[in-house]
Parts: structure tokens; sequence; C-alpha cells
């Protein structure tokens, strides 16, 4: 295959996680079977192929993180670690006949789309395809954000995020720097202290903390899950309302968090005993603000002799450490990033171009808007999965899903009323994103007193959907066509890919 001559396929799909592999199966499913997926990588699992790093959990029960077509009877925990999502991807891609349409190690350079001919153009760096529709399931969490710190090119030690974990670098006795003390170093730092000669915590904002209620699966709760399907499917119910419980507090009424924020102040002062770094462990912003998170071993960690906990900021890098704006120049041999991903400015949404060859970047202009989180007014035939305003506080699986049956439902329709392109209106993304708006007007996210990865520049909150997934599911079963622009496949010349 080569540029002059591009392949033609019916729906083009960006990225191999569980949005991609969701939107594949999906497809399989309803009986389309002309496309092909995307992967950049040399395998499949999107996130959980690339975040490696020692002690790397999902904080979602597995039961619930997983698809509800593709149950797995056998996770060996409450909350799977890394190589196990990382295989139940595996497993679905192969189970659901997903493998021959998968185009590993294909990068998407660009991808455009031609207004004449109704239908996307696709570069990769191994060639060129053409597609009627273009998925975009790049994954919020796929680019990794390293500060730009003055200095870091002069480090005589090792640097790499979180998210490309140098497994050859030696750590055992080394100080290591870990800058950032989200979720992900939630995870590491404890991995880390046991072998560090010194761990040193670089703290910006501390994270809320709640005891882990992760154990093994084993005994009868095994055997039961594993052999009447009905279980599992009762245990997912069940989970899925307990997270569904949350909405309340989180969208409409932030008080109702105040048992949440006790147990967690409980869990602080039960695990440190320091007034010191107690103080400096407490968030001073409402519970729910930011991404809170489980962990048993922590606090533990951050409290151990080895262990120190900085929270002057960092003035710059120098040969061998870091120099905060105190003065104090830290040594160290290694720094780990654990400071999040790329969101507003994902690089990804500089090489959509819709009408009139603007990017989603331009488009956006740091300010991510789309109707249903899925579908883009300048962006005609084209799909965001986990787009702006998309995410329901449970499992993203459950949001996943639902935005594939959207997709299937905007192919279907296409395929009944002969259409050769669907956009969705201006006043209907308009709409929607005034009435979000409103809706999480009183959210903790935006009246808890942070500043979180979950708002833009401007203070928008960008990422969640106000209410609860059960409405985000209706609202995303069938495509309503009056919201949305209709070209005839008449209107363009008979080039079918299909």
């Amino acid at each position: 295959m080569t540029s002059e001559q591009p392949r033609r396929v019916r729906v083009a799909i960006i990225g191999a996680g569980f949005g991609g592999l969701g939107t594949a199966i999906g497809l399989k499913r309803a009986g389309i079977d002309d496309f092909v997926v995307l992967e950049r990588a040399g395998e499949v699992g999107g996130t959980w192929q690339v975040n490696t790093y020692p002690g790397a959990q999902c904080d979602i029960p597995s039961i619930l993180y997983s698809f509800s077509f593709a149950p797995n009877p056998r996770w060996s925990r409450l909350y799977p670690y890394q190589p196990e999502i990382a295989d139940y991807l595996r497993r679905c891609a192969e189970d659901f006949g997903i493998v021959p349409h998968l185009r590993l190690r294909h990068e998407v350079l660009d991808a455009r789309w031609d207004q004449a001919r109704a239908r996307w153009r696709i570069r990769t760096d191994r060639g060129t395809w053409e597609a009627r529709v273009l998925v975009g399931a790049i994954g919020p969490f796929s680019e990794p954000s390293v500060p730009d710190m003055p200095g870091l090119d002069r480090f005589g030690g090792a640097t790499f995020h979180s998210s490309a974990w140098d497994h050859d670098q030696d750590l055992d006795g080394s100080r290591i720097a870990v800058i950032g003390t989200g979720a992900s170093a939630v995870q590491i730092i404890p991995r880390l202290q046991p072998k560090a000669g010194r761990l040193t915590v670089f703290q910006r904002t501390p994270t809320w903390i709640m005891p882990h209620p992760d154990r093994r699966v084993s005994g009868l709760p095994k055997r039961l899950l594993d052999q009447v399907p009905a279980a599992l499917r009762a245990a997912r119910t069940g989970l899925d309302l307990v997270q569904e419980a949350l909405v309340p507090g989180l969208v409409y009424r932030p008080w109702l968090l105040k048992g949440m924020e006790a147990v967690a102040r409980a869990h602080l002062h039960r695990q440190v005993r320091d007034p010191g770094l107690r103080a400096k462990l407490t968030p001073s912003y409402a519970f729910g603000c930011k991404r809170p998170t489980f962990s048993n071993a922590y606090y533990p960690a951050l409290a151990a002799p080895n262990t120190d906990v900085v929270t002057s900021p960092i003035r710059e890098i120098r040969e061998k450490g870091i120099v905060t704006e105190d003065g104090t120049e830290h040594e160290v041999d290694a720094i780990v990033f654990s400071t999040g991903f790329k969101m507003t400015d994902h690089p990804g949404y500089r090489r959509f171009h819709g009408t009139g060859g603007r990017s989603l970047a331009e488009m956006w202009n740091g300010g991510p808007r789309a109707y249903l989180g899925t579908t883009v007014a300048g962006f005609p035939n084209f799909f965001l999965l986990l787009g702006p305003n998309s995410v329901v506080y449970t499992s993203q699986v459950v949001t996943i899903e639902a935005q594939v049956a959207y997709i299937v439902s905007c192919l279907k329709e296409m395929d009944h009323g002969d259409l050769a392109a669907l956009e969705v209106r201006e006043e209907a993304q308009r709409d929607f994103v005034r009435w979000v708006d409103r809706g999480l007007r009183g959210s903790v996210w935006n009246t808890g007193g942070c500043r979180s990865y979950y708002l833009d520049e401007t203070g928008r909150n960008f990422t969640f959907y106000p209410g609860f997934n059960r409405r985000f599911r209706a609202r995303t079963r069938r495509v309503d066509l009056a919201d949305y622009h209709l070209v005839r496949s008449g209107e363009v010349p008979d080039e079918r890919a299909a």
C-alpha cells in the first residue's frame, strides 16, 4: 500500500484501546465488516498497553471495568493490575474476530475531510487510507505531559514519565525523585520506596486517599462468578449502582460527600502519625474536586524514614539534582515524572481536519466542545470516543459502549436514508454545551476549590456529563437526525468504499 494508492474502507478507527476495540466489536456485532483499526503501537491495549509502571492498577472494580458483552468470570482481583487488563483486551480482539482488521504500528499523521467526495483521507506512516466514516479512539490519557522545567536537559541521571517506564533502569539503592502526587504516583511511590536509597516526592497539591478495598477473588465467590452467569451480571449491576450513588454528591449536592471526606481524613490520621507530614498531606479542597484514589500503602511509604515530601515549588533542575524555590538542592540519581497527560492540548487534535481544513485544535482553541461528547460541528462523519463532556462517574467502558451504540445507530440511519454524510448542527452542539454548563455549575468539580485537569484554561468543565450514566445511555441509544445536517448519496460522486 502506498500513499498514491489509498486503501478504501467504510469505517476507519484510530486507536486499539478499550474505545477502538469496543467500536470494532460493536461494528462486527451489527453486521458491519468493512473497517480497519489503525494503531501506532505494536499491540492492542491503549493506555493498558503503554502504562506498565510498577503497581499500575485500575481504580474501578474489574467486573465493571470490562465490556458488558464480554464478561470475565476469572478476574484474579477485585481491582485488576495492568497485565491482566491488557490480556483481557487481547483476548477480546481475538475472540470477536478483530485481529484481521488491525493494522499495528500504523501511526496516523493526518486525517482530512474531503467535502466534495464525502470521504476522509487518512495519512499514516505506512500509507494512506480513505474512509466514509472516521472514529477517533485516541484516548484522553495517551499523550504524556512533561513540564518544561529549566535545566532538565542538563540533568545527568535517568528521567522518564510514568507512562514510558524505563524497565532497564536499575533503581535499587538510588536517590529517586517523583514529581507529582496524582493517581499514578499513588501507585508508584509504594513500589519505589522499599528499593530507594532515598525517595524525594515533590508535591504541588495533595490528593484525597481512601482505604483500598482491593482483594483477591477466590473461594466461593470465584466459583460462583465462574459457574453462575447471573451472579456475574448481578455483581456488575450492583457495582454500577454503587458508582451511580456518588452522582448526587458529585453533581448536585457536594455536601453529601462530607462522609467520604471524613473517611479519607480518618485514613490519613490512622496511617500518618507525624503532624507536620499530616498537614502537608491534607487537601485544602473539597473531596471529589480532584480525582480521589485508593491506597493502603501510599501514606506508609511517605512516612517511611527514607522518604521526604517536598512542597516548595521546583525552581530548576541541575546536573545532579532539583532546586526548589526555598533554595534547597535535592540531589537525585533519577527523576520520575508522574505529571499526567495532555488533555486540552492533545497532539491528536491537530491531526483531524474538518470542513475548510480547520483542525480540531484550531476549532476548539483549548476549549473542547462536542455534541453528546461524540460528534463535532464542522466534522462530518466523525465520532470521538470519550470526547468532551461524555464522562460519567463510573467505568469509562460504560461511556464507550453507549457511544458505540450511538455510532452504530448513525451508520444504520445512513444506510436506511442513503446518506453520504451527516454533521451535527452548530445549534444542537451549542444547546448541549449550554445544558452541560448549567448542570455542572454546582458540581464539586466546579465549586470544590481546586484546579484540576477536568477544567480547561477558562475554568470550564469539559470532562463530565452532568448526571447519571443511565441518562447518558438513553440519550445515545439512537441518533435524532433532526440534530444533523444530512448529505444524500446522490449529491456526491458515486465512489463507494463498500
